[in-house]
This record gives C-alpha cells, structure tokens and sequence, in this order.
C-alpha cells in the first residue's frame, strides 16, 4: 500500500484570482512583506500495488482528473506504508 500526496497550483503565468484576495487581505493586516500568494488543490490517495507503475498511476488520474493541465501544474510525493 502507498500513500500518495498531490499538490496542484496554478502555472505560474496564470493569474491566481483567489490568491490575489488573499494577499491583499493580508497587506490589509500589515503585512506587507508579503510578496506573492498562490492558491492550490491537495489530495491525499491510497493506492494498493498493481502490476502497473504506481507513477504512471497517479500520472494519469492527474493528467485525467485532478490537474487541468492547461492551467495548473502538479507534483506528488509517493511514501509506501510500513
């Protein structure tokens, strides 16, 4: 068994709508040090062995369903269960 972490953002020539709110909400506060804000999706899969690569697994569920490739990118994280 494997637990696989996915982290999804926005490409960074895309403009983050939600992250602008945030990072004008926090200069609102006095925060001005603050630079840049981006807003993500994160999952957390569990994934059983399979003949099949467990990378080219989690690949294809981000390519199909959890990353709009035009606009975001991801990455991920595989740890197997001790």
């Amino acid at each position: 068994m494997y637990d696989v972490k996915v982290y999804v953002t926005y490409k960074d020539s895309v403009l983050d709508p939600q992250g602008e709110v945030v990072k004008g909400a926090v200069h609102r506060l006095g925060y001005g040090e603050i630079d840049d804000v981006r807003i993500g999706k994160y999952f957390e899969i569990k994934v059983k062995g399979s003949e099949r690569p467990i990378e080219m697994v989690i690949e294809e569920i981000c390519d199909k369903l959890l990353a709009n490739v035009n606009m975001e990118t991801y990455r991920y994280e595989i740890e197997e269960e001790a």
